[in-house]
């Protein structure tokens, strides 16, 4: 707060508790128009001559209950922040107050959490209380991007299938949770020669797929494919879980299978970054959460506690 609205605001505050003091005391005070005759107190406005205006002030009581109200706006401006810049003489501030509650929450958290700290993911998956927890922190934190149950979008992954970019083993899941993902398929329109070739390509990768195309340009994508493509993708099309590299032959593509959506992908490239969370909920958290993401396609292994992973 600069000087000038410390000073604003000091103004502002004495004029205005002044004032109202002032107001208090002169409309309470009696006042007499002189009116000897009846004895009767008048506020002196007289109308047409001997229309007069009784003197009616509210209560003492009444009157002591608003100044009490001052005093009390005067002792909460030495004790508390609002007096221009004065930090008062208690030494509270919001900010010290939001740290205290915050951990005096943190602190109930972590006991509620301190079971599952280290603790291995399938085993977390098998109590139907982590679970929860679980579930409630990816509705806090991860729904945004993959639904509320979980099954993504264009360009989000489903995270209730068998599918997994980056491997879906349990520790791989809590890899991707902590450490986050950032997927790097650069753009090969030039290195393929233009939009021939991205068709070319994009109409063998359909065929890889089992689909009906055109062979002549299937056989054309097919030895760009293995010039360009196969280092990652594998010459099966398989894909690489290190790499993240996804399985082109299955039906699962998360930024869209028809044709154009397939030449996009090829042209443009895709860059999907997935946060990493660590920083955000922590190791324990994000124990609950992979644990979460990893019994929804595992509930009967979650459930009889084999372990299983899926990749």
């Amino acid at each position: 707060m600069t000087n000038f609205w410390t000073y604003y605001v000091l103004t502002l505050s004495a004029t205005m508790i002044i004032a109202s003091t002032w107001l208090l005391w002169w409309t309470s005070k009696k006042r007499n128009a002189g009116d000897t005759a009846n004895s009767v107190e008048t506020t002196g406005h007289v109308w047409d001559g001997d229309l007069t205006e009784y003197n009616k002030p509210l209560p003492r009581w009444w009157i002591n209950l608003f100044y009490l109200t001052i005093v009390f706006t005067i002792g909460y401006l030495a004790w508390y922040p609002g007096f221009g810049a004065f930090a008062g003489s208690s030494g509270w501030t919001s900010v010290k107050e939001h740290d205290a509650d915050k951990a005096a929450e943190d602190k109930k958290l972590a006991a509620t959490f301190a079971p599952y700290a280290d603790k291995p993911i399938d085993a977390i998956a098998q109590d139907p209380k982590a679970l929860k927890l679980g579930k409630a922190i990816f509705s806090n934190t991860c729904a945004t991007c993959h639904g509320s149950s979980a099954q993504g979008a264009i360009g989000y992954p489903n995270l209730t299938d068998d599918i997994w970019h980056w491997g879906g083993s349990p520790e791989q899941i809590l890899e991707t949770v902590l450490n986050g993902r950032q997927a790097a398929m650069p753009a090969w329109e030039s290195a393929l020669g233009g939009p021939q070739g991205v068709t070319e390509v994009a109409v063998y990768l359909q065929s890889m797929r089992g689909e009906k195309v055109d062979s002549s340009l299937a056989n054309a994508g097919k030895s760009r494919y293995d010039t360009i493509c196969v280092s990652c993708h594998g010459a099966d099309g398989k894909g690489m879980q290190a790499l993240g590299s996804p399985d082109l032959t299955d039906d699962y593509w998360l930024y869209g299978d028809d044709a154009r959506a397939i030449e996009t992908s090829i042209a443009l490239g895709r860059n999907g970054a997935m946060p990493a969370h660590a920083p955000i909920i922590g190791d324990t958290r994000a124990r609950l959460v992979a644990a979460y993401v990893w019994s929804l396609s595992h509930a009967k292994t979650a459930q009889a506690g084999t372990g299983v992973s899926k990749q």
